[in-house]
């Protein structure tokens, strides 16, 4: 009988955020496979775990993969972390984890922490679907050309980013989706966790007056369904307002959107709002 791939969510910052099942199943695996064994044998010895551990990651995921299926095949259970976060998600891991299935193994996730996620539920941007980019091309010119492609996209839009590019990602947000409302999140769960809203060139400015550590979760507001350049110029702001709060959007960041597809100050539109509401009182 096949042993059992664990695919183990583990903590993004703060060690506390590990589960109870997460512990129970990397001390009860043969093996745990992982990026850098050093960092994830911190983890473990942390949490008084002595179970061994093999590198697994992007320079030799195919030849290990095929090492780690002979041991499932052979009854030994390996449970698959990266070096934070949940396995596969912008790291190594896919690879193993179809093989496996291919294979016959049990798969079984253990849920834990996601940088993705995490920035998402705290953005107070729409939640009810988004897309996951993960990094960007390093390349500027890939980079401005993978943003062209998605700068229609209606849904919230996840990134992550790494510190020295930070800077020159945000240049070409800019660019590419124009000053939309984003919220940039860095060191999550850590003692210097921080969270920045605004728009781009707000957050640019924010973010350029500080040094950077550790990487970003950039989240974005999805492109509008209407704007200015689509006639919609007509509708009175209230009732685009009252469409964007149908939509899920908190009053305040209605009346934001509305301001900036009509090139409109937010106190004007927000007058025009509460000055309706009051007249039907």
């Amino acid at each position: 009988m096949s042993g059992t791939l664990y695919v183990v969510a583990t903590p993004i910052g703060n060690l506390e955020d590990i589960t109870r099942r997460a512990l129970r199943v990397l001390g009860e695996v043969k093996v745990v496979a992982c990026e850098d064994t050093r960092r994830t044998r911190t983890l473990l010895t942390h949490f008084g775990l002595a179970t061994p551990t093999v590198s697994y990651h992007e320079h030799n995921e195919s030849s290990r993969a095929a090492e780690l299926i002979a041991r499932l095949l052979d009854g030994e259970s390996v449970a698959l972390v990266s070096d934070a976060g949940t396995p596969c998600i912008s790291d190594p891991g896919y690879r193993l984890v179809r093989e496996a299935a291919a294979a016959g193994i049990d798969v079984v996730p253990i849920p834990g922490a996601s940088a993705a996620v995490t920035a998402l539920s705290a953005s107070g941007l729409a939640t009810d679907a988004f897309l996951f980019v993960g990094f960007l091309p390093s390349k500027r010119s890939a980079r401005k050309a993978r943003l062209a492609e998605i700068a229609g996209v209606r849904e919230t839009i996840v990134f992550y980013e790494a510190p020295h590019r930070i800077g020159a990602m945000l240049e070409d947000l800019r660019e590419a989706f124009g000053d939309r409302e984003i919220v940039v999140a860095r060191e999550i769960t850590k003692l210097h966790e921080e969270i920045v809203r605004g728009s781009v060139s707000e957050v640019t400015a924010k973010l350029t007056a500080e040094r950077h550590r550790g990487e970003f979760v950039v989240v974005v507001e999805g492109a509008s369904d209407r704007g200015a350049a689509s006639g919609d110029d007509a509708i009175p702001a209230r009732e685009r307002v009252a469409e964007l709060e149908a939509e899920g959007l908190t009053r305040m960041d209605a009346v934001k959107r509305v301001a900036k597809e009509r090139g409109l100050p937010k106190r004007e539109v927000y007058r025009e709002v509460v000055g309706d509401d009051s007249g039907d009182a």
